[in-house]
């Protein structure tokens, strides 16, 4: 029953009025106002709803729903130190906006949502879409239906143009036999490899950020690795190909979870994990962090932030270069001068340590950081850390990140060691990535730049947008210790020790006037030499000048060279 009571009655005299009606005559009173227009929002929560006994039935369902599974699923989370998904959500998302599936596998009582939950999320005013195990319900472990839903948001995901963040607590597919009919496998069109399949296909179209909170394994521990970024939890999470148990039948090896494919593993060996956070709280912040670099799709520009001024001084840059080239310095003190305070967010830390990369800003502009790394190896580039590095810029190129990279390494590593564990083709990664990335590039050679390292470092042959020279640069095939080898090594042989080391610095004060930076400068193999305390302002102007840089076509269907 619908009552209009006017418009000189106040709201709350009228829901009075309405609930006397109602109470009165037994059946639900609804109030209407016939002339007043609809300028807001309207509060209809109170006295005049209509919710019918179907409908409370069904919230009731849905309620028990999304508690999870059963309560021996709940005490499990807690012996391991883990937060309910739902909470996990909370804990990263401003608001869910909406989930999908909610019913899936409603007949069973053990699968509430079939474990999985998937939906869309608003992060800092940005819709992101998302999937989420829920360990409760059998592991987190995936069954037909959730297969299904991961399928789904995927694809939704690649039409909407929006990021993809998989929060991954599971331990695989869900091996029962209810989980298939006879002759039905796990290769299905239309089954757990299509989740795969779609995963590659987003792979720069949107950004796909992977977090992992438990032991993940067979097949499912590529979803993952098949992210953008990943992040692993500490002491709870990992992952590999088979379990310990798996490995130690087939294989005899004795392992446990935590070396075969633990956090430190993958961090500093695999290098399959970009961060390793120590607990779930840090994880959330690490994924909002990461997105305010990123756009929504490759089809869009980064966020911008307020300009804020370095960590230290840009002025007294000069000053923590040594002079000597081989001496070694921690380039993040030359980082911290360039970038604006608190915004270096770096990746991959503790793997191929010689060489830096990660993301930061310049002017509020998000860039990525390619550095060579003095303190460790002098900054050789070792066949992980071209790997690492040629991932880094790919991914920064997918997604319109101008690229800095700044230059001090002595060139590629040499050896029996580095040759087997294959240093031109994991090299040549990185120098493909350079050479084909069409976002803004600027190369900042610091000091040393030996050899094809100013290749790998995107020296003036490989689509610079600018090289630009600090007083402390060295560019030459080789630095001046090999060089005086290479030209005089029978001559050095024959010679006593004192006029042997007397030759030797001779000649390599000789080599050093050809390799003068201010004579290169003078023939224009650099676009300018400049001071250093001057280089934090050239990089923001020219991250500006170049912001409207436009790419170009390739006739071609993509390289051959792969990530």
């Amino acid at each position: 029953m619908e009552i209009d009571i006017g418009d000189d009655t106040d709201e709350e005299t009228a829901r009075a009025i309405a609930t006397a009606i109602s109470e009165h005559l037994g059946r639900s009173v609804e109030i209407v106002d016939e002339e007043a227009p609809n300028t807001r929002e309207a509060d209809w929560s109170g006295a005049g709803s209509v919710v019918t006994e179907r409908e409370e039935q069904l919230r009731a369902e849905i309620e028990a729903i999304v508690s999870g599974g059963p309560e021996r699923g709940h005490e499990k989370i807690a012996d391991l130190g883990k937060v309910f998904v739902r909470d996990r959500l909370d804990m990263i998302f401003d608001t869910i906006e909406y989930e999908d599936g909610t019913f899936a596998r409603q007949t069973d009582d053990e699968l509430p949502a079939d474990g999985l939950l998937t939906g869309v999320g608003t992060i800092n005013d940005r819709t992101i879409a998302f999937t989420a195990n829920d360990y409760t319900v059998k592991a987190g472990s995936l069954g037909q239906m959730g297969v299904e839903k991961v399928i789904r948001i995927e694809e939704r995901a690649m039409e909407m143009g929006i990021p993809m963040l998989r929060l991954i607590d599971s331990t695989g597919a869900r091996l029962d036999t209810a989980e298939r009919e006879p002759g039905e496998t796990h290769m299905g069109r239309y089954h757990g490899g299509k989740m795969f399949y779609n995963q590659c296909r987003l792979s720069g179209q949107v950004p796909q950020i992977g977090v992992l909170y438990g032991p993940d394994i067979a097949g499912s521990a590529y979803t993952p690795v098949f992210c953008d970024f990943l992040i692993m939890v500490a002491d709870i999470s990992g992952m590999a190909i088979a379990s310990p148990r798996i490995v130690e039948a087939m294989t005899g090896e004795s392992v446990d979870m935590d070396s075969l494919g633990g956090p430190e593993v993958h961090a500093t060996q695999s290098g399959s994990a970009d961060l390793v956070v120590p607990d779930e709280a840090a994880a959330a912040k690490a994924v909002r962090s990461l997105l305010s670099y990123l756009p929504q799709s490759y089809a869009e520009q980064p966020p911008t932030d307020e300009s804020i001024p370095p960590r230290k001084n840009p002025n007294s840059l000069d000053a923590v270069i040594p002079e000597q080239p081989n001496k070694a310095y921690d380039v993040h003190e030359t980082i911290d001068r360039l970038v604006d305070r608190a915004s270096f967010f770096e990746l991959m830390p503790r793997f191929a340590p010689e060489i830096v990369t990660g993301f930061a800003r310049i002017d509020g502009r998000s860039v990525g950081v390619v550095a060579n790394q003095p303190e460790h190896v002098s900054g050789a580039i070792f066949p992980d850390s071209a790997d690492k590095a040629a991932g880094f810029v790919w991914t920064c190129d997918a997604y319109n990140i101008p690229l800095v990279y700044l230059c001090d390494t002595p060139g590629f590593m040499i050896g029996s060691a580095v040759e087997r564990e294959g240093v031109l083709r994991k090299g040549r990664k990185l120098i493909y990535a350079t050479s084909n990335a069409q976002v803004p590039k600027f190369c900042v050679i610091i000091r040393k730049a030996y050899g094809a390292g100013i290749y790998a470092m995107c020296g003036p042959s490989f689509g610079a947008d600018a090289t630009l020279a600090l007083p402390s640069a060295e560019i030459a095939v080789m630095g001046p210790d090999a060089a005086v080898h290479a030209l005089f090594g029978g001559q050095l042989e024959e010679m006593e020790d004192e006029a042997r080391e007397q030759f030797i610095e001779s000649a390599k004060a000789e080599y050093r006037n050809y390799i003068d930076i201010n004579a290169q400068a003078s023939k224009m193999q650099v676009d300018e030499l400049l001071p250093a305390g001057d280089l934090r302002e050239q990089l923001k102007a020219r991250l500006a000048a170049f912001s409207t840089k436009q790419r170009s076509e390739r006739p071609q269907h993509h390289g051959t060279v792969l990530f």
